[in-house]
């Protein structure tokens, strides 16, 4: 059996809903985990509890005085939620019990989304929204009209915003995995938003890139530069600033899109209905939500565009100085060809001179064996040492002149 077989199977349980009947509220809290949050949260839980959670499993449930506490661990952040049964003189949006507010004062700093969901029996709700505190609330019916939900998406005075789920004919589990999808829409939203103000500071940062880049074609256009090595180094410069800019943000743009995909597919899974005049939840959300993502987007991919059209200027400046290289390449080796050239008819002439002293000092030789032999009585005749001296001279020339191009054929 693969090693990692079982725990890739319980994958499927990882992230089980809490099932539940109403009325109730729900606490939902979401912090950003670095790591240590996550551990202490769970240090602290297991003190309450007297029970330490297991920290390497990815969710847990814990009983706290008579309430349920469900913890998550996700790969960005850690969620709180806990379930506390309405009492019946109990106010429609209490504060969090002392055990969670405790946890959220300690990383208030880390939280990231706060939601309270009052879930109410049709029988036992008050009928309007206004009893609510609502004000121009959203709503919409959710699960084929078995429940509806309303909100107005405003923040409370302690920062958590709240939404009132009337349940008509959901049983336990589908009213769970109901309020689930709610709070996953508020959290995965909440993080996607997390890349808004990154991406309106690159928006700036990348208008000065493409004015700088726009100066930079300019003078590689102009070409008035008698090296390019400057408008090279410049470009360098460039590149290195948007592969900066682009390792810091490409992370951040990926999970936007990531938790953007998610919020589109819970919203699509309330299987909203109109209620009324009043706008469906998930058109609410989105009407802000989807330009924020398209936004994250349009600036990720303006960087993108910007990066490779640095790199094809990049190329083109190198394209124009490799062809500058080449032709003082060329300009050099013409050069060198001419040197040559004159060179080899300079040593054509030292040949030709060469074998005409040569010749010179043969023939001196000659007539002085002649005259050595004419004082010792032995007289030759001009005609016969003619005919004999003139092919052996010519024949050591020859050997002179062919010798001397074997040394220069090899």
């Amino acid at each position: 059996m693969h090693p990692q077989r079982e725990r890739l199977h319980n994958e499927l349980h990882a992230r089980p809903s809490i099932y539940f009947s109403e009325p109730a509220h729900l606490h939902h809290v979401a912090f950003l985990d670095d790591g240590e949050v996550c551990d202490a949260i769970l240090a602290r839980l297991g003190e309450m509890a007297d029970a330490s959670p297991d920290i390497e499993a990815v969710q847990g449930t814990v009983a706290l005085d008579g309430q349920t506490l469900k913890w998550e661990r996700h790969t960005e952040f850690f969620t709180l939620t806990l379930l506390v049964p309405k009492g019946e003189e109990a106010p429609p949006w209490p504060a969090p019990p002392a055990v969670l507010a405790t946890i959220i004062e300690a990383h208030r700093e880390a939280l990231i989304n706060a939601s309270l969901v009052l879930v109410e029996s049709e029988a036992s709700w008050a009928g309007k929204t206004d009893a609510y505190g609502f004000n121009d609330p959203a709503g919409s019916q959710v699960g084929g009209g078995d429940a509806t939900v309303w909100s107005d998406f405003r923040l409370s005075e302690a920062g958590v915003n709240r939404l009132l789920l009337v349940n008509h004919r959901l049983n336990a589990f589908r009213l769970g995995r109901m309020v689930r999808r709610l709070l996953e829409i508020e959290t995965y939203r909440m993080m996607a938003s997390l890349s808004l103000p990154l991406a309106k500071q690159l928006g700036g940062e990348l208008q000065g890139y493409e004015r700088e880049l726009g100066e930079l074609s300019e003078r590689n256009a102009e070409s008035e530069e008698t090296t390019p090595r400057p408008l090279l180094a410049a470009i360098s410069s460039l590149s290195a600033r948007l592969e900066r800019s682009g390792a810091r943000s490409r992370q951040r743009f990926s999970a936007t899109e990531a938790y953007a995909r998610i919020v589109y597919t819970r919203i699509e899974e309330l299987r909203e209905e109109r209620v009324g005049d009043r706008p469906r939840l998930g058109t609410f959300i989105l009407r802000r939500f989807r330009p924020t993502v398209h936004f994250c987007a349009a600036i990720d991919q303006r960087q993108e565009n910007l990066a490779r059209s640095v790199a094809r200027l990049n190329d083109l400046l190198r394209t124009r100085a490799q062809v500058e290289i080449e032709e003082q390449n060329s300009s050099i080796l013409h050069s060198l060809n001419e040197r040559a050239s004159s060179q080899l008819k300079i040593q054509k002439a030292v040949e030709g001179l060469s074998i005409i002293v040569i010749s010179y000092y043969l023939f001196s030789l000659f007539k002085l064996g002649l005259q050595s032999l004419a004082a010792l009585g032995i007289v030759i005749p001009p005609y016969t040492a003619a005919a004999v001296l003139g092919p052996l001279g010519a024949l050591i020339i020859g050997l002179l002149a062919w010798r001397i191009w074997r040394v220069k054929s090899h």
